[in-house]
């Protein structure tokens, strides 16, 4: 995988002498070299590998994104599974392997992120590599009963259990993970062990965090700049709700737009009082479900601008542009709600940063979804339920009409797990486990 915004989660970890390896994000039409390509910034080495367009087609459109995807985030109506798809993605893990390999040093740690390199840590050990290998899977993992769906679920599991630590965000995947083990390969579980005869798994709950003071710094910056003011202006005194995320179907996107306009029907104070900014990324247009997904959005905000705006008020505020950390960071200060809804997640950062924005002395509300992996940790937001958009609809009014003493006590007890739970720990935690060979 790339080095963009896991390379911000993981900065602690990427210290001179490291070495990041994954896809280049290059895609070619012809046969893609084996050799991956090698640079080097601030003392670390970047080995990356284009893929040949068919391989791409069949690893990452193909069985990591049409079957495993929709599958971990309990999607098994979408799930799109083909043999030959995930014959390339082995194929694919395969030759990332072989390109690895010869880059290794005998007293390396291999540390392997995400769903689209489950096979990797097996195809490392079948050419003798036996190096500490740790996985972290940053997104949710899905119970046994559907992960049996999947044809190659036996295999998937084999060959995550070739690490020798496995993490996960949030004790709820971690129990998921146990469960498949034991139904699907039989294993037995001591403690936070998975046992395949002898061999021993440590699987461990690593939350990933942010640096929220330095977030919250870039913030009060940015609320001060041009982009931000802009927005304020533009916003002539209302308050602002925002969500922000990659346009994807596990977000509940539908769902917010549809509680929104349950806030505005059923809250008639807050007509002409509040516009909502959903800044969606555009991400995997070659995916049906994708495009399907943009065409119903555009839809609904067109549907509920057209029945609540006035001549100089829209409701709904609705981009597919990618905003900067930095930007979004701005907004995210000057907002009275930041609206965190995935129908399942396997944390969502985006929680923790809008909490780590806000002015202490007047802060904005956070509502979550009760399936977001950050919702395990930060309590205090208003945890709702995403399907149910009158709850959601509620929960905007609450914070709404909330009193900034509950706002800002609500507010601190959040920032404290924010800072208490960051990057930095959650690589050296991850790390540390790694080192520690399984008893």
């Amino acid at each position: 995988m790339r080095a963009g915004g896991l390379a911000v989660v993981l900065a602690e970890a990427l210290q001179p002498g490291t070495l990041w390896f994954g896809w280049s994000g290059k895609r070619r039409h012809g046969p893609a070299p084996k050799e991956p390509h090698m640079q080097e910034a601030d003392g670390i080495s970047y080995a990356t590998l284009d893929l040949a367009e068919a391989d791409y087609q069949q690893f990452y459109a193909g069985f990591s994104n049409s079957a495993l995807w929709p599958l971990l985030h309990l999607r098994t109506g979408l799930l799109n599974y083909r043999r030959e798809d995930y014959e390339g993605y082995r194929r694919v893990n395969a030759a990332f392997a072989a390109a690895l390999r010869p880059l290794l040093r005998e007293d390396d740690v291999i540390w392997i992120h995400d769903y689209q390199l489950f096979t990797l840590a097996v195809e490392l050990r079948a050419l003798g590599v036996a190096n500490r290998i740790g996985f972290f899977l940053h997104i949710p993992f899905m119970p046994a009963m559907v992960m049996q769906v999947l044809p190659p679920a036996a295999d998937l599991l084999a060959a995550l259990c070739a690490a020798d630590v496995v993490g996960f965000q949030t004790s709820r995947d971690r129990e998921a993970f146990f469960d498949s083990a034991r139904e699907i390969l039989g294993a037995t579980i001591e403690g936070e062990h998975v046992c395949l005869g002898a061999r021993r798994v440590r699987v461990v709950v690593a939350p990933v965090g942010i640096n929220a003071r330095e977030f919250n710094r870039t913030a009060a910056r940015a609320a001060a700049g041009p982009e931000a003011r802009r927005l304020v202006e533009s916003l002539a005194g209302r308050a602002l709700a925002i969500g922000a995320d990659r346009l994807d179907y596990t977000k509940g996107l539908p769902n917010r737009f549809e509680a929104f306009s349950r806030l505005l029907g059923h809250y008639p104070e807050h007509v002409r009082q509040i516009s909502f900014l959903q800044v969606a990324a555009r991400s995997r247009e070659e995916v049906f479900e994708y495009a399907d997904l943009r065409r119903e959005l555009d839809r609904k905000a067109g549907d509920i601008n057209g029945r609540f705006s006035d001549f100089d008020w829209v409701p709904i505020r609705y981009m597919t542009r990618a905003l900067s950390r930095r930007t979004l960071a701005g907004f995210y200060r000057v907002a009275r709600i930041g609206l965190v809804t995935p129908l399942r997640d396997g944390m969502n950062l985006v929680a923790k940063e809008f909490v780590a924005a806000q002015d202490e002395t007047d802060p904005g509300v956070l509502i979550l979804s009760r399936f977001a992996g950050a919702a395990e940790e930060l309590t205090e937001a208003l945890l709702v339920n995403p399907y149910d958009a009158e709850e959601v609809a509620g929960a905007l009014h609450q914070a709404l009409t909330m009193k900034a003493g509950e706002r800002r006590a609500r507010h601190a007890a959040l920032l404290a797990k924010v800072q208490h739970t960051t990057a930095a720990s959650f690589a050296k935690g991850f790390l540390a486990a790694l080192h520690v060979p399984s008893g």
